[in-house]
């Protein structure tokens, strides 16, 4: 059994990892401490987005991290507010780069 990392920790961990990294990235809501699930919105700046969440694949037993919504900008952030608006302990994370480097693949992440 291994051990969870608390929400909060994870997302200091990753906002330092894409500072290091030189890719922009804020909080833009804050969830629980100890237990909110997180949410990527991945903006490109060309008015288009992505937002991540992440899921479990039943065949590996893993947890990977899979696309909630992909499109225009607009309606990626509706479908946030969606989710916002039935998980008050929901952190959403915006990461800014025209690339699309999120960094969500790399190890320790997943």
């Amino acid at each position: 059994m291994s051990a969870r990392l608390t929400a909060g920790f994870w997302v200091h961990a990753y906002l330092t990892r894409l500072r290091l990294a030189g890719i922009p990235a804020f909080v833009t809501q804050k969830g629980d401490q100890t237990a909110g699930a997180v949410l990527v919105k991945m903006n490109t700046l060309d008015g288009r987005a992505w937002a991540f969440q992440r899921g479990f694949d039943l065949m590996t037993g893993k947890r990977a991290w899979v696309i909630l919504a992909k499109g225009q900008e607009a309606a990626v952030d509706a479908a946030l507010t969606r989710q916002k608006s039935f998980d008050p302990d929901l952190w959403v994370i915006e990461v800014e780069d025209r690339a699309g480097r999120h960094l969500l693949e790399e190890d320790g992440l997943t």
